[in-house]
């Protein structure tokens, strides 16, 4: 009786291994990363400490793709990259940029703390839902991009009551189905996602280089890039049911 051929993995050497075990060296780094934006946090130097978070930034945007490349699932069975990746996200994402929107006076100062505890227990459970993915790679509720809220908060330094009421508000938009653009994994017009995300990062690099001290026009630049990325796929879904 013939038998069906299976593919046969080729054979994994010392150096395939091991180098597939330093991307998730390079994943670990970015817990690293996020400690020296605390310390940057903790004596109250901001911009110094969103420079920090933009490294992690840089290693979350590239680590994927390494790990896919090297096959670090297969070579590495016993690590889990997600799991890491969680782990790494939740501090850079979530727990360093909540202490700096707690501690640095942007927010009404009874309503801080119960806001910061906010953050951190949503985030830790919208981490958790197997749903904050949507089939078309949109995050579904507000993503917990706690480092880019803490960036615009800093940037545009509105009341501190306002600034309370938008961190409320975005609490609880992490529990509501809407949709929020994945800058990286959604196909739709993801040549104009990568060109406004890189225009982003300069305007973004150029701010922080100015300590938060940049005119309107750059000010205007970055809310607008920011406009899209949260409201685009609720104007094309909107625009697709005006036509049907």
């Amino acid at each position: 009786m013939d038998q069906t051929s299976q593919p046969v993995s080729s054979p994994a050497s010392h150096g395939m291994r091991a180098a597939a075990f330093s991307v998730h060296i390079f994943t670990a780094m970015g817990a690293g990363v996020a400690l020296l934006a605390m310390l940057e946090a903790v004596r109250e130097h901001w911009a110094s400490m969103f420079g920090w978070l933009g490294v992690a930034l840089v290693i979350d945007a590239i680590d994927g793709p390494i790990a896919r490349k090297l096959d670090v699932k297969r070579l590495q069975p016993d690590w889990s990259g997600d799991v890491l990746d969680l782990v790494v996200d939740f501090v850079t994402y979530v727990f360093v940029p909540a202490y700096a929107i707690t501690a640095s006076g942007l927010l009404l100062p009874l309503a801080a703390p119960l806001l910061g505890i906010g953050i951190v227990v949503s985030s830790a459970l919208y981490f958790a839902d197997r749903r904050m993915k949507a089939a078309d790679n949109h995050f579904r509720g507000f993503p917990a991009l706690w480092n880019a809220v803490a960036f615009y908060l800093f940037l545009l330094q509105f009341r501190p009551s306002i600034s309370s009421l938008a961190i409320a508000i975005l609490i609880v938009l992490t529990f509501v189905p809407v949709h929020v653009l994945h800058p990286i994994r959604v196909v739709r017009l993801r040549w104009l996602t990568l060109l406004l995300l890189a225009a982003w990062a300069v305007l973004a690099i150029y701010t922080l280089a100015r300590d938060f001290d940049v005119g309107a026009p750059i000010v205007a630049g970055l809310c607008a890039i920011a406009a899209y990325m949260v409201g685009s796929d609720a104007v094309i879904r909107q625009i697709k049911s005006l036509r049907a």
